[in-house]
């Protein structure tokens, strides 16, 4: 009797294994960018309701909003968020009456941020800003005098902003009017490159070269 033949071995293929996750450096240096924390944003100060202070306050406000948009999730939480800066003089009494609006009616007055932009401005930015920047550029008391051309040039454009005065020929004739009248004879008489008469930029710089010569 013959011995069986002894069943044939069959090799066992290896179990594959996935490769080792490798993440791009891309994504590596975006995930810990998002883990580190952001630098503190400063809060706006708080604010009284002083007309010459408005725009400043309302635009460190809109900074903030825009560098922090995450943290907020709708309009109202923006709105609620600027009122916590109303803590003296008539900011009080202005955010009180919106609080005694929504207690009446059971809605909040204010729904947009822009319709809360327009709002702000009517109550804590000067009323005749316009009317009183065009007064003084159509005088003489913007005139350089002793400011030097930088602390001249400063004060121009805030007054040229509020005028609203947008065309450049007229900017140009009004700077060059405030200035000293030896800067301006010297802009005037320049052999060569002398700024053209719409050129703002070109006369705020010479401007600035002559008064630093």
């Amino acid at each position: 009797m013959t011995n069986p033949a002894p069943a044939p071995t069959v090799a066992l293929s290896p179990v594959p294994t996935s490769p080792p996750l490798v993440r791009p450096l891309s994504l590596a240096l975006a995930a810990l960018s998002k883990q580190q924390a952001r630098p503190k944003l400063p809060s706006p100060p708080d604010f009284s309701g002083k007309w010459s202070s408005g725009q400043a306050f309302l635009n460190s406000c809109m900074l903030y909003l825009h560098l922090a948009l995450e943290q907020f999730t709708c309009n109202e939480e923006k709105i609620f968020w600027t009122l916590a800066f109303f803590k003296d003089g008539r900011t009080v009494k202005w955010s009180k009456n919106l609080f005694c609006q929504e207690a009446d009616t059971g809605i909040f007055p204010i729904w947009s941020w822009t319709d809360f932009e327009q709002q702000f401005q009517s109550q804590f930015f000067p009323v005749n800003a316009e009317a009183d920047a065009i007064n003084t550029l159509e005088g003489s008391l913007y005139y350089q005098g002793n400011w030097t051309v930088d602390d001249y040039l400063d004060s121009f454009l805030i007054l040229a902003s509020d005028a609203r005065y947008m065309d450049p020929q007229t900017l140009v004739v009004k700077f060059r009017c405030g200035l000293k009248l030896n800067v301006q004879s010297q802009i005037a008489t320049m052999p060569f490159r002398r700024p053209a008469d719409t050129d703002l930029e070109a006369w705020y710089a010479a401007a600035q070269r002559i008064d630093q010569a």
